[in-house]
């Protein structure tokens, strides 16, 4: 978003994105670049914009709350806060839900605590425009990730895509149009299945007619937030089956593909090291186990912020092969078969597609 910016501004930006007067970003929710070629039969006109050099990292962690923040404001997670798609609320001791979870004591105007472009379009008076289903009209992630834009609704991708050029008609400015489909496709049936597929014929369709009428002055980029792998049901591994992984930690956050483990306040550091010898050996095979202090060193989130430290896990499990991880209480979530969450490059790489004034 803020290359977008800059080329409505005429200005130099990290994607060397030409000047131009509009400026719209569609995200393909759940389409991994690993994903597109792999299926380009069924994307003519995306495939052939998927070069070589057509991919971007969608940073980590791989999960829509924190990869939507930091297209929207340009930061990492160490810095906009949003560290996964369940988290810790330190001040509360509970785990929250990033997506559905803002009822309560949780403040989206705080807790996602970087400016969005689009607040920083609207200090420069260039219109900015969200366009997503009804039901993200007004919900708290919504006020996290896209405050500062006028968000407009559209039913059908077709009509999103419609409804963004629209409003851009009078004076220009950027948009930002959302595509749910493949995502919530390919949990329920796996991103290899017919359903999917057709929810990529779905968006290659719309995206052609819209782009066969796109004004000389419209630039567009089609990117996700991340990819997909598919885990069957065998891969799942029940972390309550093993009272050894479960003692000494108060909660589990993050999501199948990466939790987010936190302690019990009372342990000592012999124990805690204990237990993090104890899930090494359980899972290093399979998994990056890694401590908080560990992950940012190595700059999985960014530069952290002292406000959002304590909210990612003291230990981290990131999955490296085909594995999934449940408790009982994430249970009912054992019936999606597409997953992401974490660093592998079918998680991580998307595609960036240039169209309109900004085709290669």
């Amino acid at each position: 978003m803020p290359s977008l910016l800059a080329s409505v501004r005429g200005q130099d930006n990290t994607l060397r994105l030409p000047p131009t007067r509009s400026a719209i970003v569609v995200v393909a929710d759940g389409l991994g670049s690993h994903m597109l070629k792999a299926s380009g039969g069924h994307a003519r006109r995306l495939a052939a914009a998927a070069g070589p050099k057509a991919s971007i990292a969608s940073g980590f962690p791989t999960t829509t709350a924190s990869a939507l923040a930091t297209l929207t404001t340009g930061t990492l997670p160490g810095r906009h806060g949003l560290v996964g798609y369940t988290v810790l609320d330190p001040a509360h001791d509970r785990v929250v839900n990033q997506l559905s979870g803002w009822e309560g004591t949780l403040d989206p105007l705080t807790w996602q605590r970087m400016p969005t472009q689009f607040e920083v379009a609207a200090t420069l008076s260039i219109p900015s425009f969200a366009v997503g289903a009804a039901r993200y009209e007004d919900s708290g992630f919504t006020r996290a990730v896209l405050r500062g834009a006028e968000f407009a609704v559209g039913a059908s991708i077709a009509e999103r895509l419609d409804t963004a050029r629209a409003h851009l008609a009078a004076a220009g400015g950027i948009a930002y149009v959302y595509v749910p489909e493949l995502d919530q496709a390919g949990h329920r049936s796996g991103w290899a299945s017919d359903r999917w597929l057709t929810a990529l014929e779905d968006l290659d369709s719309a995206m052609a007619r819209f782009l066969a009428a796109a004004p000389a002055d419209e630039g567009i980029i089609l990117t996700a937030d991340h990819g997909m792998v598919d885990v069957p049901d065998r891969n799942h591994v029940i972390v309550d089956e093993s009272s050894a992984l479960r003692e000494g930690i108060r909660h589990i956050a993050g999501e199948p593909r990466c939790l987010h483990l936190h302690w019990e306040p009372s342990l000592g550091a012999a124990q805690k090291q204990h237990i993090i010898q104890r899930w090494r050996e359980a899972e290093e095979s399979r998994s990056w186990v890694v401590t908080r202090d560990e992950a940012i060193g190595a700059g999985w989130f960014g530069p952290v912020d002292a406000e959002v430290a304590p909210r990612i896990g003291d230990v981290l499990i990131a999955a490296r092969k085909g594995v999934a991880y449940y408790t009982s209480e994430s249970a009912k979530g054992r019936g999606m078969v597409g997953q992401h969450g974490s660093l592998t490059g079918e998680e991580t790489m998307v595609p960036l597609l240039r169209f309109g004034a900004f085709a290669l």
